[in-house]
């Protein structure tokens, strides 16, 4: 049951800049390392596989500002929800988060049946429909978060490291072995990039196939660089061996005063590990970012990736500077 503090109701495109300055007046004061801006929201408001009318939920003061809000996502054959939401630091130990948890878990089930229902028909009936399971991801620091999730019945279930690494130190060499190209990131690109994503992240853990919608999401990002990303290609075949797709977020230097260029995804296909792919596209990014004039190269690892990334971000100079953590919930239905 939601608390009748505020009033409540599915976010809209004229909820935006008032939406945003909830989030922007929660992070000025729990300081996250990133946070969702207006540009952000107005792609969450445009999905059309978690349309804000039913995923989403706002509530507002008498005065019509927005003090609290949470939102769902999910694949329609995922096996999990992501849950998101804040409450405004002058609202907060009032009961509307946990109230908010309540709401996220309760969707999360509706939603499951919802996906259930539509995918009916569909050409793998045999396989059991999955549980209903609502994820969420916080920063270490955050304790006062961990305490709400631990009362809900929520438990840790991974680690991650975020890392850095100076520009201003020698930067590594690479080279590509014979048959491999290291090309810019291109829009003819998009879908090829997409499928050896994919393809890459077929052994990782939590990792869903990324439709076009989400993808769409990653590489229209008010925050990608694509001037700052790379694609390795087989020159044979022509197929892409391996990706780097970076961001950057100029606000950074405001919050944490320092300039970054962030890894956001980087992946190599099964059948071209162990070639120094990962590493050269790690070499030529850090190049591009020091080019650009920025202080830093950032990127955030699984603690238990099972392609030893740590290991290899750790020997090219990269420290671990802060840890979140996922936390799941199995839910009644």
């Amino acid at each position: 049951m939601l608390p009748q503090l505020l009033s409540w109701r599915p976010a809209t495109l004229q909820d935006l800049a008032s939406w945003a300055g909830l989030i922007e007046r929660t992070a000025a004061v729990e300081q996250p390392v990133w946070f969702e801006r207006r540009e952000d929201l107005i792609q969450i408001l445009q999905s059309k596989k978690n349309h804000p009318a039913a995923n989403t939920i706002i509530g507002v003061d008498e005065e019509g500002i927005p003090r609290a809000y949470a939102r769902i996502t999910k694949n329609p054959e995922g096996d999990k929800a992501y849950g998101f939401g804040c409450v405004d630091p002058e609202w907060q130990r009032r009961g509307i988060g946990r109230a908010l948890l309540g709401w996220l878990e309760s969707r999360t089930v509706a939603r499951f049946a919802e996906d259930l229902a539509a995918n009916k028909g569909g050409p793998d009936q045999s396989r059991a429909a999955p549980r209903a399971r609502l994820r969420l991801h916080m920063e270490e620091q955050h304790r006062h978060q961990a305490e709400l999730f631990g009362r809900s019945g929520f438990v840790v279930v991974r680690y991650y490291n975020e890392m850095h690494r100076p520009l201003s130190t020698p930067l590594p060499d690479f080279a590509l072995a014979s048959g491999l190209e290291l090309v810019g990131m291109a829009p003819h690109l998009n879908e090829p990039v997409r499928e050896a994503h994919n393809d890459a992240f077929r052994d990782h853990w939590g990792s869903e196939p990324r439709d076009e919608e989400s993808w769409a999401d990653t590489v229209n990002d008010p925050l990608a660089r694509p001037d700052l990303s790379a694609v390795v290609l087989d020159r044979v075949t022509g197929r892409v061996a391996g990706y780097q797709l970076a961001t950057h977020d100029p606000h950074i230097a405001v919050i944490r005063g320092y300039t970054e260029g962030y890894t956001d995804l980087l992946g190599v296909r099964r059948e071209y590990r162990g070639r120094g792919i990962a590493s050269a596209l790690l070499a030529d990014a850090m190049r591009k970012f020091a080019v650009a004039g920025m202080d830093k190269a950032s990127l955030d690892v699984d603690s238990e990736n099972p392609t030893g990334a740590l290991a290899l971000y750790t020997k090219m100079g990269y420290a671990v500077v802060n840890r979140s953590m996922a936390w799941d919930k199995e839910l009644q239905e």
